[in-house]
């Protein structure tokens, strides 16, 4: 083996052990950031009525209207009984109402009340808000960078649990 191969050699086995170094930062530095940003965003939504994950609700509805119990809880990630806790505060606080399938009266299906159309607005100035404190102090251009990145991480972790 020449000289140069072995330099090369070396060169590798610093850049893999810095990288390995860095990869090391990576999960509990997004763990923070989310926590972060999840803890930030809960404050702001306070101020509508709601608590955390009870947007990410909302918004489901929103988009879909009518939605199972399961089918919103497979939608978020989150276990069933979690989610029939979050629509029971959710209805208790006015924002869901639940009501028999008018095609399959065994099924129950969620649905936005007017108060509940009305925190979309609500939730959606509360995450820009936080948003915009998140990315504070970066470019636009770094703002891009970072969102392509995060999505290719996400892709990657999806593509592993499935």
């Amino acid at each position: 083996m020449s000289k140069k191969d072995k330099g090369d050699k070396k060169g590798k086995a610093k850049k893999k052990a810095a990288l390995d170094e860095r990869i090391g930062d990576l999960g509990p530095v997004m763990i923070h950031a989310a926590r972060a940003m999840r803890t930030r965003l809960s404050r702001n939504l306070a101020e509508s009525g709601l608590y955390a994950g009870q947007d990410g609700v909302i918004q489901a509805l929103a988009e879909e209207e009518g939605l199972t119990t399961g089918a919103l809880a497979q939608r978020l990630g989150v276990k069933a009984p979690t989610m029939t806790r979050t629509i029971g505060r959710l209805e208790a606080q006015g924002f869901v109402e639940r009501r028999a399938d008018p095609k399959d009266a065994r099924l129950t299906k969620v649905h936005l009340t007017p108060a509940g159309t009305d925190t979309l607005s609500k939730i959606e100035r509360a995450t820009q808000e936080c948003s915009l404190q998140a990315v504070q102090g970066l470019s636009g251009k770094d703002v891009k960078l970072l969102v392509r990145l995060l999505q290719s991480v996400e892709d990657n972790l999806q593509q592993q649990s499935e």
